[in-house]
């Protein structure tokens, strides 16, 4: 009897951060020769357009379906909005997925039946729904081992009376009982849904449900290396016995893709259209002089927080590459337009503002020394492979353990959490970019081999690749 070929469902939550990776993921299943159908949002659907008909031209057996989030189309789906976000998908895509799921069953077309779902960590539902049908489920954490290790503890925490903590309490006390991070974890660097004042706020339960779900699944991907998570991971294989740790995802994917791919192609899944002027901008700079300025794809700055950072990085002395995208601003407000036009002056040749960059190329470029972010995951992974060194000024989810990790035990950079002013700003680029950079460097070029060395052909990423692909194919 003929075995059925291998189709996979990717379902991803509908943000930026978390497409990425798994679309990343999609490419390399599609190079092994798996069937794989992923489901966007219709929001996201149709701001990708472009880069999935490239997708689909590159890779036949890469399938695109969308579904609704729930929520109307000039409705922001920022920071803000998250609660909402959350809890439409709930109540609308998952009886939409569910549909899906029977229609792509049915067999009919290119595509046979759906055998496996790999779905996004603050997607559960898919669980219970791929149940009904007696598929299994793979869940996909698109954040840092370090941080779900945390995440799986807090149930503990909060049975240990730790959790929660008022907001004015000691941030600098030492959180016990996460096994690994004795003397290294505080309460300002838990997962910021982790400050909740009630056990029963929404965020709080949110995060902590989603992660309880997820061990209900046969098996977890994580976008990392065994080398730079190795502790963590043999923590969590207690409750999550099958791990596949395929990470640096965007690295690994170069590397295993059979075309050419030039920098100007649609393949890398931005929602927000780039500006590539900056790539002329960097040409013109010293080796190593940049300071690239990215707060990702859904921050939002005060307009106090904007110039501190404005002022800092100008009284630096540095050059900067910074990207304020148009709807970063709290209120109505061009973020460009609050820049004080005084301290621009005699300055201009020393920075470049651009809406959205290429990240990867800029990260990339011999003229970035260095890289103020805000700490997300994908960020971080790709600072690594490009061997820049960081300063974190993290504020949400995972951000906070990054940044934590970053400065304490990777030593790769610096962490600014919960601060946010001028002279700050000033002192740490200074010390990142010329006092520190030496030091600093050492740690970054070690893990830049390592990272390297995990996706290379019998590297740890490129074999458990391998291995989830042959799981994958004997389903």
């Amino acid at each position: 009897m003929e075995q059925p070929q291998p189709h996979v469902l990717i379902l991803p939550f509908p943000a930026q951060g978390h497409i990425k990776p798994m679309l990343c993921l999609a490419q390399l299943l599609c190079n092994a020769g798996i069937h794989v159908t992923f489901i966007n949002s219709h929001h996201n659907h149709s701001r990708l357009i472009h880069s999935i008909q490239a997708l689909s031209c590159y890779f036949p057996t890469l399938h695109f379906e969308s579904i609704s989030d729930g929520l109307s189309e000039d409705d922001p789906r920022s920071l803000p909005s998250f609660p909402d976000l959350v809890s439409s998908i709930k109540s609308v895509t998952k009886h939409l997925f569910r549909e899906l799921l029977v229609s792509l069953n049915r067999g009919s077309g290119p595509r046979p039946p759906v055998t496996c779902v790999i779905a996004d960590g603050i997607m559960s539902f898919s669980i219970d729904v791929a149940a009904e049908f007696g598929t299994r489920v793979i869940i996909f954490r698109t954040f840092s081992a370090c941080c779900l290790w945390i995440y799986l503890c807090v149930p503990k925490l909060i049975a240990e009376g730790q959790l929660p903590f008022g907001a004015d309490d000691d941030l600098e006390r030492e959180i016990e009982g996460v096994p690994g991070m004795e003397g290294i974890l505080r309460r300002r660097d838990l997962p910021h849904a982790c400050r909740s004042k009630q056990i029963d706020d929404p965020l709080l339960q949110f995060f902590v449900n989603e992660t309880l779900a997820m061990t209900r699944a046969s098996s977890i991907i994580l976008n990392t290396f065994e080398e730079l998570e190795a502790p963590f991971l043999s923590q969590i294989a207690r409750l999550v016995p099958n791990i596949y740790t395929i990470g640096p995802l965007h690295a690994l994917t170069k590397s295993r893709n059979r075309i050419s791919i030039s920098p100007t192609s649609s393949l890398d899944a931005s929602l927000i259209k780039e500006d590539r002027s900056c790539m002329t901008w960097l040409d013109s700079q010293p080796l190593r002089s940049v300071l690239y300025v990215s707060f990702g794809s859904l921050f939002v700055l005060t307009r106090l927080q904007l110039l501190e950072f404005w002022h800092g990085l100008v009284n630096s002395g540095q050059r900067f590459l910074w990207v304020l995208r148009p709807d970063m601003m709290s209120r109505d407000e061009n973020a460009r337009d609050v820049i004080p036009s005084d301290v621009t002056l005699g300055t201009q040749e020393k920075w470049c503002i651009v809406g959205w960059a290429p990240q990867e190329e800029v990260l990339a470029h011999p003229a970035v020394g260095g890289f103020l972010t805000h700490s997300g995951w994908n960020s971080t992974l790709e600072s690594i492979v490009a061997g820049v060194p960081l300063i974190c000024w993290p504020q949400l989810s995972d951000q906070m353990v990054n940044s934590r990790w970053v400065s304490e035990i990777w030593r790769i950079g610096l962490d600014m959490k919960d601060t946010c002013d001028r002279s700050t700003v000033e002192k740490m680029v200074r010390v990142l970019m010329e006092e520190k950079r030496a030091e600093i460097m050492k740690s970054v070029d070690q893990f830049a081999g390592l990272a390297r060395d995990s996706i290379s052909q019998f590297g740890s990423s490129n074999k458990s690749l391998q291995k989830l692909i042959e799981d994958l194919k004997i389903l």
